[in-house]
């Protein structure tokens, strides 16, 4: 029998230690490192077959006599998630999905395993039961027709039995840190299981041009649980955000091998699964019957995606000695940076105010682009004067008060005239080269923050 050796790994981050340590020096979290026995990797025999049996044997190849070819995809059906994968799902790829518990995921994979036709798909689970799934199948669709199979079960050596007899073309595994190989002494979902599972995973799909998901819970900081090293062994790391007290849910790519890592995609929640929502700027515009103080327009792009959001602000008198400042989708230091900018630039006494901020529809957004809007909003809220809602504003502010330009402003442009808004403030610099007389918006350029207050509020 093959000797085995012992090892501490850090249940946070994977970080590898001969001995334990109190402090891990990769992540500094404390008191997290867990002995666990592991055998050596000349030990481990594969757990399945090739189709014909044999081992594949890799050469050195010049890299100019390689024959390029585009990667072969397979479309899903769901417009959303094919965009966020760049194009569909690649053959031989392994996607890892991860959010918050109860945030949609088994949902969505299910959902992508009912829909499509013609595609034999194997959905694993280790978390669930068969009643389980066939109960959310039913409520997702009335007919459950498609040639999805479901497996309960844990023991990678099992599962890639029934794969090879079973053949699938897509697989879907829920969770990741369900499962658990024979060939490492340590429990389910610890870093040395979590980290061998995938890599079986991945030899499986990168030998026989397989697609795999992989369903990943997340740590209460809002990383992929599991060691760092999970999300540079797979192809792409998607992320499902999203407030369970809003219906909306937002698919981000955080990497992708095979397309671009800042795509989006947004679905609604209800009580028939989760629907695609093509056109996110009318859902992020709230609909009011008259004017409000606070309340201002920003055009934003979420990877290549342009965005109109509803910023609102709430500036009041602080009740208490310390003001309150919060933000709710924005970075709360950014937001005290802003309002640094309007006490120092624009004389506007806010040190004694309590000021609240939020971004509609639950989404959080980083894009600068969106600060002259929340400048414009806290200052509509403190004065009490509401602005037009035929207004829009994509511009990012500097700390001496400067209005700086943004990128692919023609995009922003674009989107705010397709819904119906008649004026953008823009910073000047975004106005040359732009032929204005395309676009039936007024394009309003300015330079400073007070030619912005000057013109809205007199």
């Amino acid at each position: 029998m093959a000797k085995t050796k012992s090892a501490f790994f850090c249940q946070s981050c994977g970080y590898e230690s001969a001995r334990w340590l109190g402090k891990c020096p990769s992540c500094n979290s404390w008191n997290t490192f867990v002995e666990e026995i592991i055998e050596k990797a000349e030990a481990r025999v594969p757990t399945w077959k090739t189709a014909n049996g044999t081992t594949r044997s890799n050469k050195p190849s010049k890299v100019n006599l390689i024959v390029s070819s585009e990667e072969k995809r397979i479309f899903t059906g769901d417009q959303e998630l094919d965009r966020v994968l760049g194009g569909g799902l690649v053959t031989g790829s392994v996607t890892l999905i991860g959010g918050e518990p109860g945030i949609g995921k088994s949902t969505l994979m299910l959902q992508l395993a009912l829909s499509l036709k013609g595609k034999k798909i194997l959905y694993i689970s280790g978390e669930e039961s068969e009643q389980q799934i066939k109960m959310r199948a039913e409520r997702i669709t009335n007919t459950p027709d498609a040639d999805c199979y479901i497996l309960t079960e844990t023991s990678t050596q099992n599962i890639f039995k029934q794969i090879e007899a079973l053949e699938p073309e897509i697989i879907i595994v829920d969770s990741i840190q369900t499962l658990h190989s024979a060939h490492i002494d340590a429990t389910p979902g610890s870093v040395s299981q979590v980290r061998e599972c995938t890599a079986e995973l991945l030899r499986f799909a990168k030998e026989t041009d397989t697609p795999v998901i992989l369903i990943g819970h997340i740590t209460k900081d809002g990383a992929i649980a599991g060691p760092k090293i999970l999300e540079h062994m797979v192809d792409t790391v998607l992320q499902f955000e999203g407030d369970r007290h809003h219906i909306y849910r937002i698919l981000r790519a955080i990497k992708n091998r095979f397309g671009a890592a800042a795509e989006l995609g947004i679905y609604a929640m209800d009580s028939t699964g989760l629907r695609q929502v093509s056109n996110p700027s009318e859902i992020l515009l709230s609909q009011r019957d008259e004017e409000l103080s606070g309340i201002a327009i920003s055009a934003t792009l979420e990877g290549a995606r342009p965005m109109l959001i509803e910023t609102q602000a709430l500036v009041s008198l602080a009740a208490y000695g310390t003001p309150q400042r919060s933000a709710t989708g924005f970075d709360t230091r950014r937001m005290n940076m802003l309002l640094a900018v309007l006490e120092k630039r624009c004389g506007f006494k806010l040190s004694t105010r309590d000021v609240f901020l939020n971004i509609a529809g639950g989404i959080k957004v980083e894009d600068p682009a969106i600060d002259l809007a929340i400048l414009v909003a806290i200052i509509s809220s403190h004065e009490d004067i509401s602005i037009s809602s035929k207004n829009c504003f994509a511009a990012e502010v500097g700390l001496s008060g400067e209005i700086r330009a943004v990128n692919r402003i023609d995009q922003r442009i674009s989107e705010a005239e397709k819904l119906g808004f008649e004026r953008i403030f823009v910073s000047k610099y975004n106005l040359k080269g732009i032929a204005q007389e395309k676009y039936n918006i007024e394009l309003v350029g300015v330079s400073k923050i007070e030619d912005v207050f000057n013109f809205l509020f007199g």
